[in-house]
């Protein structure tokens, strides 16, 4: 099964690993290729496209910066790529383009996986990107009471706020200076923000505003141990690690390119042997 990713700056992605481990997994023969418009000439995602599908690609990932394109370019879109308004998966069948969006449907995949029947309640959400939306729509499926939107350009948070609403989610905003007055009233912590990456080091808020009755999800997962992660740790709340999206992520694209519905269930199956291994690998790394 030849799969690939088109994308910007992907040379160091990890999914190549994580696919041709689940193909390894499944007994599915899987190939990953990376096809990075920072290496190689890309004209656009459609002439990309093209040149896969012609070579006989069963599907791709997509990421910057044509997630956006890749919902137009398809011929049928899921509810979350609708929603979210960008697909990170084109999977090809016939002369179908079928897309998805599984950071939205990993993000509620591995909610359910660390927290069960949790109600996620209201919910504190940092940063409005790519992946901040997907979790945003996916807390709405959850059936989050209130998603309270923060992100240093308010007119992205606002925006959100307004998409989240048309789909009939409640959601608003705050400024940065509110965060501290917020959170206590809050249930769910989310970053998805770049605050915590091994390049960009810190917490995302006050690490003492974290208390136990929060649970929380950093997006960020290298290093696996964010500050974030920790404090919530400390405080004795629970926590969604952002392993846990990589992987979901990953097997929810996996399950759509096989054709195979045992396939599809045997992948499902591999998800925690996967998150094990990948955090593994990650605190390898902090040592």
């Amino acid at each position: 099964m030849k799969l690939g990713l088109i994308g910007k700056a992907i040379m160091n992605s990890s999914s190549p690993d994580l696919h041709v481990r689940l193909g390894q997994l499944t007994g599915i023969p899987a190939s990953y290729d990376l096809f990075d418009a920072n290496e190689q000439p890309i004209d656009s995602l459609s002439s990309q496209v093209d040149k896969v599908r012609a070579a006989g690609y069963r599907g791709v990932n997509v990421t910057f910066p044509w997630k956006e394109e890749a919902v137009r370019l398809a011929t049928q879109a899921s509810e979350g790529a609708r929603m979210v308004g960008a697909a990170n998966t084109l999977v090809f069948a016939g002369d179908e383009i079928v897309a998805e969006n599984t950071d939205f449907t990993g993000f509620i995949s591995g909610y359910r996986a660390t927290l069960g029947e949790r109600p996620p309640g209201r919910v504190l959400l940092l940063g409005t990107g790519g992946v901040g939306k997907a979790a945003a729509f996916g807390l709405g499926k959850l059936g989050a009471e209130e998603v309270v939107l923060m992100d240093l350009d308010d007119s992205k948070s606002r925006q959100l706020a307004d998409e989240l609403a048309a789909q009939g989610f409640n959601a608003s905003t705050i400024r940065r200076d509110q965060i501290a007055a917020t959170v206590p009233r809050c249930d769910g912590l989310v970053n998805c923000t770049p605050i915590g990456h091994e390049k960009s080091p810190g917490c995302p808020l006050p690490k003492e505003l974290v208390a136990a009755h929060h649970w929380i999800f950093d997006a960020v997962y290298v290093p696996a141990v964010t500050e974030f992660v920790a404090a919530a740790q400390a405080a004795g709340a629970s926590v969604m690690s952002g392993v846990s999206l990589f992987v979901f992520q990953g097997v929810d694209a996996f399950k759509l390119f096989c054709e195979d519905e045992a396939k599809r269930a045997a992948a499902e199956e591999q998800a925690a042997t996967l998150f094990a291994h990948y955090r593994r690998e990650l605190l390898k790394e902090i040592d």
